[in-house]
């Protein structure tokens, strides 16, 4: 099988995985966070489970990258300084900044997480560093400015929301209702903004690994934040009638 052939099969896989995670997760909440609970296996403390599932996707993701033929183009760079932006706060600076807890969850959930961010590194680093092949001039195609913008608008506002929720964690109050204006119409401000991060990433990239990335996070996410939404109304009775889960007004 020609590394193309594989790459593709691996990134078909990633689709084809989305509709059982999207089944799955809409009728079993991820045994982590607010929805942790006993009968899932072995434990690992909150905060190293994170990173262990979280650091691939920073740390292979560049190694991947790093032996492309393109690695130092222009183009690729960018995008690789994009990805990172996202992953190195996501894996590190977050959780450490995290006030320390005896929070603890399955190691099934790290390990599955695992399993996924290593098939994605190699798919978007490899696209992007090897096979993609983007001249310098992609930089200023309308497509990779679309999606540049949808990105990083994305990123702050994913960044702003996960601000907001720490800051309540760090309180040590437990679990309250979010206020503030990123809380104001939806639940779950953070998760609506990164899937429209790796949206913006499938379009700057213009790449059918990137397009997987985007649908498989929507279908992770998506029955998250339905499932936060219900677990708020059913926690606080004064929970804002007028928020929605993931879409203003709509759902």
């Amino acid at each position: 099988m020609t590394e193309p052939a594989l790459h593709r099969a691996v990134v078909l896989g990633i689709l084809a995985t989305a509709v059982p995670t999207w089944l799955a997760l809409r009728y079993v909440s991820a045994p982590y966070g607010r929805h942790t609970r006993d009968g899932w296996g072995p434990t690992l403390p909150a905060r190293l489970g994170w990173m262990l599932m979280e650091s691939p996707a920073s740390l292979v993701w560049l190694g991947i990258y790093l032996v492309g033929a393109n690695a130092f183009a222009p183009a690729p760079l960018v995008m690789l300084a994009l990805w990172q932006l996202h992953y190195v706060n996501r894996a590190f600076l977050l959780p450490l900044r995290a006030k320390p807890d005896d929070k603890r969850v399955p190691a099934l959930v790290p390990a599955l997480a695992v399993a996924f961010n290593l098939a994605n590194a190699y798919t978007n680093a490899r696209h992007v560093s090897h096979l993609g092949a983007y001249a310098t001039s992609w930089l200023w195609d309308p497509r990779f400015l679309v999606g540049a913008l949808l990105f990083l608008g994305g990123r702050t506002l994913n960044v702003r929301a996960d601000e907001a929720l720490l800051a309540l964690r760090n309180e040590g109050r437990g679990y309250q209702i979010p206020r503030g204006p990123y809380f104001r119409w939806i639940s779950c401000p953070n998760y609506a903004a990164e899937i429209l991060e790796w949206c913006g990433w499938a379009i700057l990239t213009w790449s059918l690994a990137g397009v997987a990335f985007a649908v498989y996070t929507f279908a992770n996410l998506a029955p998250r934040a339905l499932s936060h939404h219900r677990w708020y109304q059913e926690k606080f009775p004064d929970y804002p009638r007028e928020r929605r889960a993931l879409l203003p007004g709509i759902w």
